[in-house]
């Protein structure tokens, strides 16, 4: 008689279970980002205000004998975690580039304009409002989109969105990051400290030299990935550039190959089945030890890496970095200075107009084509979501702003991404919805 499933589950499995299904489901991440925004946002403009700031601002110290690190809270979230953030975004950099979306030239092109159209339009904006400014040192802001609130939005939308809108918009979600990334590498970097520099670089090297010898112990990577990580902080280059190298250095092919695996369990099996119950019991492990690690390697470290780490980032990481950063005191007045009319109009108006401008050109040239079931009604609706800049503008903004200048640019990232991913979905549902009404 066959046991159902819900029979064969342990205890600890039915209770885990509906977590596991929310986990699992696209729109979750965007969702708890989301609900972390609102609650940073409604502490900081209530009467725990002071403490809530108060807590974040608070040191934390790591102490190796007389050596010391000492940092508050958020500048831990903001150049710790995140780091890991950045290193994810290697890795999908990296799976993209070898076998993704990224991986032909005929691909490639028309996300490739669009994120560069939708990131130099709005830092023009943004210029042509803070030019002579103090605040001019933030023009990369409304430069990126947010991975996380474009997936939610798209899940939310079900199953009208075509798949082709879906990796047009991941696409360049991406490429936004890779060119973040270079603006925080480039225009970021304090004074550079060449010993600790020379130090972090040999540990890259190391890790290049321990791929080469097929070590997949994690906890040698982790612990040289530590190292550079503390040697890229004191070099003066942002650590989470750090992040974006170990990613993209990653092996994308598993050690193993198919072939192997089959050979694996094969000889395994014969094995089981020539051998009497005491020989089995002797070699047992060794046995299992070796088909467990012909399986383990015949998946590449990267997607081991992403599919372990991205719950993380989607659960963790990112919302702690909402709840430290997006903790603004909200001030109608604040949203009608210059420096927060520029990031509004930057990421409300600049990415789309960019992002359908260079799209026009690349595509009226031949270079390239709509992505299948895709209008331009429809392209102005991702360019409108692609507005979502939160994580990114919000993780730039701290690197170029300070004080007030950083508040009130908190507060503009806010309601422009709030106004994007209203106007952005609405016009999608809309035009989807007409779209599935004609064809059918």
């Amino acid at each position: 008689m066959q046991m159902n499933s819900e029979q064969k589950l342990r205890p600890v499995q039915k209770l885990t279970k509906p977590f596991q299904r929310f986990f699992h489901l696209e729109a979750s991440g965007g969702m708890v980002l989301l609900a972390c925004t609102i609650i940073a946002l409604l502490v900081a403009n209530s009467p725990y205000a002071s403490a809530y700031h108060a807590f974040w601002n608070q040191t934390l110290s790591l102490t190796i004998g007389e050596s010391a690190i000492s940092y508050p809270l958020w500048y831990w979230v903001n150049d710790g975690l995140m780091v890991i953030f950045f290193f994810v975004i290697g890795l999908e950099l990296k799976r993209e580039l070898t076998s993704g979306e990224l991986s032909e030239t005929r691909k490639i092109i028309l996300p490739a304009a669009a994120a560069v159209g939708g990131a130099i339009t709005p830092a023009i904006i943004y210029l042509s409002l803070q030019s002579g400014q103090p605040a001019e040192v933030g023009w990369a802001i409304p430069m990126a989109t947010d991975i996380a609130f474009v997936v939610g939005i798209l899940s939310l939308l079900g199953d009208r969105v075509p798949h082709s809108l879906k990796i047009f918009l991941l696409s360049v979600a991406i490429v936004d990051d890779l060119l973040a990334v270079s603006v925080i590498a480039i225009f970021f970097t304090e004074t550079i400290q060449m010993t600790m520099l020379v130090l972090s670089v040999s540990g890259f090297g190391l890790i290049y030299l321990l791929n080469k010898l097929g070590v997949r112990n994690v906890g040698v990577y982790l612990l040289v990935g530590c190292a550079i990580w503390l040697f890229t902080l004191k070099s003066g280059v942002h650590p989470t550039i750090a992040g974006v190298i170990l990613g993209m250095m990653t092996p994308a092919t598993g050690m193993v190959n198919r072939k192997t695996v089959r050979e694996a369990i094969a000889t395994l099996g014969v094995r089981f089945a020539k051998s009497e119950k005491s020989e089995i019991e002797k070699s047992e492990f060794s046995m299992s030890t070796e088909v467990q690690f012909t399986l383990r390697e015949s998946i590449s470290p990267l997607e081991r890496l992403e599919t372990a780490l991205h719950p993380w980032v989607a659960f963790v990481i990112m919302p702690l970095f909402a709840l430290a950063n997006a903790a603004v005191f909200i001030d109608v007045s604040s949203l009608q200075e210059s420096l927060s009319i520029a990031i509004i109009l930057g990421l409300v108006l600049g990415k789309p107009v960019g992002i359908l401008l260079a799209s026009s050109i690349v595509i009226g040239v031949g270079w390239a084509k709509l992505p299948n079931n895709v209008n331009w009604l429809t392209m102005v609706g991702a360019g409108l979501l692609a507005g979502i800049g939160f994580t990114m503008s919000l993780f730039i903004a701290s690197l170029a702003l300070e004080g007030s200048m950083l508040e009130v640019a908190k507060g503009g990232i806010l309601f422009g991404s709030g106004i994007s991913m209203v106007l952005g979905f609405g016009l999608l549902f809309v035009s989807l919805k007409k779209r599935v009404t004609e064809a059918g």
